[in-house]
């Protein structure tokens, strides 16, 4: 399983860990994962997601899964979180032709 967030995108870093003597080693830093469920209101079911804890912020504070998707970009996003994307944004449009 891949150290990537599948909403944000956010993925390890490398730094240096320093000490008190100033001597720099190779360290990574990784991102805060967690394993959630989030429900699609307009497709009617849930997905589970590996995502950050920020990302998750973000979905709460956004109004839910479909509108962190409709506002996100299809780059940053993992190919299953686009494909839930496309998935939402064609559900929508065919409730608006109804």
């Amino acid at each position: 399983m891949s150290r990537r967030c599948e909403l944000s995108g956010v993925n390890r870093q490398i730094g240096h860990k320093v000490s008190h003597s100033n001597i720099k080693t190779k360290r990574e830093f990784k991102p805060n994962l967690v394993d959630v469920t989030l429900a699609s209101d307009a497709l009617g079911r849930a997905f589970k997601l590996r995502i950050t804890a920020a990302a998750l912020r973000t979905v709460d504070h956004r109004g839910g899964l479909d509108q962190f998707l409709l506002k996100a970009s299809e780059a940053e996003l993992s190919t299953r979180a686009a494909k839930i994307r496309r998935d939402v944004k064609k559900k929508l449009a065919e409730a608006a032709a109804a």
